[in-house]
């Protein structure tokens, strides 16, 4: 089964062709030559992309079993945050800042400072079957997982933190308000991208109508009929003004597909 959806209005940065996406609704591996994608939070699809899937609603979960979080893949970080508000579970205040679904959050152990997805995380279920987590090797936005997270457990604690959540949604109020994957680059090891990028000239700088954003620099928005080639055009120029003017190679953070 499929499911047509129209990157330019699905996706966040609203770029991208309408495309056909096949949906996962068993524990069935991922075909060959397909690329998973989540909530298209982080993502930039080109016109012609690699055929796609996605979770089905069969994915989008939540159960409580004792001091065990059950969620599935497909699973969005709002929903996760309401439950846990509600049931004034620990550790999931996070979500507050992180759109998409929670499959997609794992991928790439999303986070923020010292605060990650992994930190609660028990294990992840792939065609493989249960994965501990201390068997997944990853570190900052990244985590080698092969295969499609169908579900995932966490340890949970009491004690929703409003003071923690409160914080992060004025992190996520000072963000760029226009259409944006997020960081568009990872943090340099002892540096940040936005620092970088601002310092290189290209916050505020714009190509057409994308541009890096005046309000955070390692933010690519879209100011309205941005396109792809637009995108690209901007990423290269900065990754090569960088690494000029400071000798180091800037790392996308969104998936360019």
């Amino acid at each position: 089964m499929t499911k047509t959806v129209n990157f330019s209005t699905f996706s966040s940065i609203k770029i991208g062709p309408i495309v056909d996406v096949l949906l996962l609704d068993s524990l069935a591996p991922l075909p060959e030559n397909y690329r998973l994608i989540g909530g298209a939070n982080n993502l930039l699809v080109s016109p012609n992309p690699p055929p796609l899937a996605m979770l089905d609603k069969c994915f989008d979960f939540i159960r409580l079993e004792e001091n065990v979080l059950h969620v599935g893949g497909a699973t969005p970080s709002g929903k996760m945050l309401s439950f846990a508000k509600k049931h004034n579970l620990s550790g999931f205040e996070l979500m507050q800042k992180l759109p998409g679904t929670l499959g997609g959050m794992i991928a790439m152990n999303a986070g923020l400072k010292e605060w990650e997805i992994f930190n609660n995380l028990s294990a992840i279920r792939t065609k493989q079957g249960w994965v501990e987590k201390a068997q997944i090797k990853h570190g900052y936005r990244f985590a080698k997982i092969e295969g499609v997270v169908y579900e995932a457990t966490f340890t949970c604690k009491e004690g929703f933190d409003e003071n923690l959540l409160a914080m992060f949604k004025q992190m996520r109020d000072n963000q760029p308000k226009e259409a944006s994957a997020g960081s568009c680059f990872k943090n340099p090891v002892g540096n940040f991208a936005g620092k970088l990028i601002e310092e290189a000239g290209f916050k505020g700088k714009r190509v057409g109508a994308m541009m890096f954003s005046p309000v955070h620099a390692n933010f690519l928005v879209n100011c309205g009929g941005g396109s792809y080639a637009q995108a690209i055009e901007l990423i290269a120029s900065v990754k090569e003004e960088v690494f000029k003017r400071f000798g180091v190679k800037l790392e996308e953070e969104i998936i360019i597909l």
